[in-house]
């Protein structure tokens, strides 16, 4: 591949790289003179470094990434791990100036500002018309339950991050319209100091060993929204925005399903998709965050216009936070997927957990220390 930009795809490719990988290896040389490199299995003369009948899961490069759109990657630079994603304008008009004006001054520096940061941004040369390709640069994240939360406190900071942040979205006039569990994400380098590996994330970054983490309650991570691929930008001379239905990824839209037809207010689409994330990831699968139970009620209502706004929204959050005592907040987030008879030793690790934050006059809501 020339080092101006992406060859068109060979046939002659190796069979152990899967279609949407192929974009990846080829643009790897190109990459690499903007300051990125990607992991040896998408360098253009990689071979496996397994043998036939071998576990290929079990070496490094036998890991795929299998999603079209991202791809991990390390800073040339400083060695930092991060997070490239293709954007096609044809298909996304509007993704790359929204995530650049949230990562632009003053918005940038906002105390609400959740949205993930964007680093670098560049065109992929020699790409036009439908073709023409955008990739930005985002720090590595983490899904925002993984490792799970291990208190009640931990869990509230968590909604307090992601409400702000989204009425801070809305403040901009921006509804982002693909508020699920997957588009918000942590920043893990508070809890995993060292990172990991970024397929096999239970495994170190040198695939070697386990990653080692901390609590969220003794190194408080920040919690971020991205992909603004489907978001709009709104001006509210106009009034109340109406668009037709886009289906995100959370399909259970009540107003969608009643009729795909018919335009709505994007904003209190929002509201639902928050409302469903926190019931179907917490309230459904969790003990012990019950006192949210109302307000996800009404955030989740089939009518988008009994629905609370953002401000709302924030506004009992912040009431039901300020009623709970600090032993609720510290209390133990049980998750009653897991074996009850494991229920006693997790009540004695997480009483001596508690007991080293408290001695350590650590928050019991963890709020992070750059916030």
């Amino acid at each position: 591949m020339a080092s101006n930009g992406p060859s068109k795809v060979s046939r002659d490719f190796p069979r152990d790289l899967f279609e949407n990988e192929i974009f990846w290896r080829d643009l790897q040389p190109w990459l690499e003179t903007k300051g990125y490199m990607l992991r040896p299995r998408y360098k253009p003369d990689w071979k496996p470094s397994w043998k036939k009948g071998d576990n290929e899961w079990k070496f490094e490069d036998g890991n795929v990434n299998v999603q079209r759109a991202v791809m991990d990657a390390t800073r040339i630079s400083d060695g930092e791990m991060v997070m490239l994603k293709k954007v096609l304008p044809s298909v996304h008009p509007h993704e790359a100036d929204i995530t650049r004006y949230f990562s632009t001054e003053p918005v940038k520096s906002h105390p609400q500002n959740r949205c993930v940061p964007l680093l670098d941004m560049f065109e992929v040369p020699d790409l036009t018309g439908a073709d023409r390709t955008i990739i930005m640069v985002f720090p590595f994240l983490r899904y925002l339950d993984n490792p799970r939360m291990k208190s009640v406190g931990e869990a509230m900071e968590c909604f307090r991050q992601i409400f702000e942040g989204l009425q801070f979205i809305h403040d901009c006039h921006i509804a982002h319209r693909d508020m699920m569990d997957i588009n918000i994400l942590m920043d893990p380098r508070p809890i995993f100091p060292n990172m990991f590996h970024p397929i096999n994330t239970r495994l170190n970054r040198n695939y070697k060993g386990e990653a080692k983490h901390y609590t969220r309650t003794a190194h408080p991570p920040k919690y971020y929204i991205i992909d603004f691929g489907l978001s709009r930008q709104y001006d509210p001379q106009n009034g109340p925005p109406l668009e037709l239905p886009i289906f995100g990824g959370d399909k259970s839209v009540p107003e969608f399903i009643a009729d795909f037809n018919k335009p709505y207010d994007p904003f209190p689409t929002d509201i639902y998709y928050v409302g469903n994330m926190v019931h179907e990831n917490f309230l459904n699968k969790t003990r012990g965050l019950e006192f949210m139970s109302s307000l996800v009620a009404d955030m989740t209502q089939d009518d988008p216009k009994k629905r609370p706004d953002i401000h709302e929204v924030v506004r009992r959050f912040n009431a039901i936070l300020r009623e709970l005592r600090w032993w609720t907040l510290r209390s133990r987030l049980v998750y009653i997927d897991r074996w009850s008879l494991a229920y006693p030793g997790r009540r004695v690790r997480h009483w001596i957990r508690t007991t080293c934050h408290i001695l350590c006059f650590r928050s019991a809501l963890p709020t992070p220390r750059y916030n």
